[in-house]
C-alpha cells in the first residue's frame, strides 16, 4: 500500500486541475470581436465628420472665407457668432419654423396614430398605405407640388414663415405617425384593462396609463420632426419666398464665402441634440427603475 506523501498529493492535485486555455491567435481574436470592431468602425465613420466640423470651429482662416484646413487656433469664431450678416436671423427663423412644425405635427400625428391603432373604420387600410407616401416621395417633387399649389390658390406673394410651416408639417406628419404607431402597437393593452378594473375612468386611464406608456414614442417622434424640419433645404427652398432659414443661409454662404461661424452653429446644434438625447435616455432609465 502506497503512502500519501506531500509530493504525491501535490502531483494528484496538479493532474486534476484544469489546464490553462491555449493562447488564441490574432485571427481567432478578430473573429470573436468582429461585431465590436464593426460597431467601432461605424461610429468612427459617423462621428469623424462631426469632429472635423468641431475642430474647424476653432480655426482662424487667413482670408474672409473659411477653408477645409485648420490654420490657427482662435476663440474669435465663438465670440462673434452673429458677425456674418443674417446668420443669427436665419437660425432664429429656423428655430421658429422647427418648433412650430414639431408641435403641430406631433399633436396631429399622435392623434392619427391612436386612430389607426385603436379604432376600426372604413378606409383604415388605405390610410395606413397613404401615410407612407410623403416619406417615399422625393423632396423635390413635394416642394415643387407645394409651390404649384400655393401659386394656384394665390398665396405665392405671401411665401414665408406660414408656407414653410405648412410644408414642414406635411412631411413631418408621416414620421410622427409611424413612430408613435410603432410604440402603440407594442403596448400591452392589459395594463389599461387593469386600470379600468380598478375603477379608473377613461380619462384617468389615458392620463395615468396610456399617455405615460406612449410618451417615449411621442418624444422620439417630436425629436425626429425637429431635426427633419431644422435641416430641410429642398422643400424650404421652394416655399420660403424671400425668407432665409439656416440651411438656405449655408447654401448662400457657400456661393459667396463660407464664414467660419457656420462651423460654430453646427457644433452648437450637435451639442444641443446630444444633450437632449442623453437627457431622454436618462429619463427613460429612471422611469424603468
Amino acid at each position: 500500500m502506497s503512502t500519501a506523501t506531500p509530493a504525491r498529493i501535490a502531483s494528484a492535485i496538479n493532474s486534476q486541475s484544469p489546464k490553462p486555455p491555449a493562447r488564441k491567435g490574432l485571427g481567432r481574436w478578430v473573429a470573436d470581436h468582429l461585431v465590436l470592431l464593426a460597431g467601432i468602425f461605424v461610429l468612427l465613420y459617423t462621428f469623424v465628420p462631426i469632429g472635423y466640423i468641431f475642430a474647424l470651429s476653432f480655426s482662424q482662416p487667413s482670408g474672409r472665407s473659411a477653408t477645409a484646413e485648420f490654420e490657427a487656433f482662435t476663440w474669435n469664431n465663438w465670440k462673434t457668432i452673429c458677425e456674418p450678416d443674417g446668420l443669427c436671423e436665419s437660425v432664429k427663423l429656423s428655430f421658429q419654423v422647427s418648433i412650430t412644425a414639431t408641435i403641430m405635427a406631433t399633436v396631429l400625428g399622435t392623434l392619427m396614430a391612436f386612430a389607426l391603432v385603436r379604432h376600426t373604420f372604413r378606409g383604415r387600410a388605405a390610410s395606413n398605405l397613404v401615410i407612407f407616401l410623403p416619406m417615399a416621395t422625393p423632396e423635390v417633387v413635394m416642394g415643387s407640388s407645394l409651390l404649384a399649389m400655393f401659386v394656384a390658390v394665390g398665396v405665392d406673394g405671401l411665401l414665408g414663415l406660414i408656407t414653410i410651416v405648412i410644408a414642414h408639417v406635411l412631411f413631418c406628419l408621416s414620421f410622427v405617425v409611424v413612430t408613435v404607431k410603432a410604440r402603440l402597437v407594442g403596448m400591452d393593452s392589459r395594463l389599461e384593462q387593469a386600470a379600468m378594473d380598478l375603477y379608473a375612468n377613461e380619462w384617468q386611464t389615458f392620463r395615468l396609463i396610456t399617455l405615460p406608456l406612449a410618451m417615449p414614442g411621442i418624444v422620439a417622434a417630436a425629436m425626429l420632426s425637429f431635426s427633419l424640419s431644422f435641416d430641410d433645404f429642398i422643400v424650404t427652398n421652394f416655399t420660403a419666398g424671400q425668407s432665409v432659414t439656416f440651411p438656405l443661409f449655408v447654401y448662400g454662404s457657400k456661393l459667396k464665402g463660407f464664414a467660419p461661424q457656420l462651423f460654430v452653429v453646427g457644433t452648437l446644434m450637435f451639442l444641443i441634440s446630444f444633450v437632449f438625447v442623453i437627457a431622454a435616455e436618462l429619463w427613460r432609465r429612471r422611469r424603468r427603475t
